[in-house]
Formats: C-alpha cells, sequence, structure tokens
C-alpha cells in the first residue's frame, strides 16, 4: 500500500522545481496522488477494510487542501500539475 522509496525519488526527481526541492506543493501532490491510487486498487480486492478507507479519506483530504493552496498561489502550475498527473477536477 506504501510506495517504495525509488519510487518516491522518481517522482520527486520528476515533480521538483530544483535538485533540492522534496516540499513544494507539486511533488507533494504526487507523492498523495501515487498513494492514493495504490490504496484504491487495494481495495478493489479488500472491500471491507474500513481503517484503510479511513486513511484514503485523510489523503484526499490533504491532497484537495494542497491543491486549494496552489491553486490560489499560480493557477497555471496548478492546471500544469493536474493536467500531468490525471487528475479530474
Amino acid at each position: 500500500m506504501s510506495i517504495t522509496a525509488e519510487r518516491k525519488q522518481e517522482l520527486i526527481n520528476e515533480y521538483s522545481k530544483g535538485s533540492n526541492d522534496t516540499g513544494s506543493p507539486e511533488v507533494q501532490v504526487a507523492i498523495l496522488t501515487e498513494r492514493i491510487n495504490n490504496l484504491t486498487e487495494h481495495f478493489k480486492s479488500h472491500k471491507k477494510d474500513n481503517h484503510s478507507r479511513r486513511g484514503l479519506l485523510m489523503l484526499v483530504s490533504k491532497r484537495r487542501r494542497l491543491l486549494d493552496y496552489l491553486k490560489a498561489k499560480e493557477d497555471a502550475r496548478y492546471q500544469d500539475l493536474i493536467k500531468r498527473l490525471g487528475i479530474r477536477r
């Protein structure tokens, strides 16, 4: 359900703006999206796992708050990010 260190590093390299950038909203949203996608796959075979479902809802809420922040700060970055990640909004 969690992502591997290698996959996380790939996401950081792909979405970061600089060499030491690990905390920008783009990177955080990309990592959260990967975790959300993994949990969604988990629920296809474990339909009654309500404890993990609560965690999924918290991840989705955190991603939504980060996306709202990014949209308020700079709409072009927001549009680019949701297009790259394939998030519908």
